[in-house]
């Protein structure tokens, strides 16, 4: 168990933040245009994997705070 703060949690914190800022004003800015003429289930599932598809590195991310290491 750690005893000193990290800098890797604020740092983390923040980077997390901006990705997630980033990944959505893609997705709002981009997908309407690819996506907006499709069937109103197909987008709705489009936009349900699109919301789960930012999961994915995740863990990997929270690790590398928590731990300084990528696996």
């Amino acid at each position: 168990m750690r005893k000193e703060p990290s800098w890797r949690l604020p740092v983390g914190i923040f980077g997390l933040m901006v990705a997630l800022v980033v990944y959505g004003v893609m997705i709002a800015r981009y997908a309407p245009g690819l996506i907006g003429e499709w069937p109103t289930l197909l987008q709705t599932l489009v936009y349900v994997v699109l919301g789960i598809v930012w999961l994915l590195p995740l863990r990997r991310f929270l690790i590398w705070m928590e731990t300084g290491r990528w696996g």
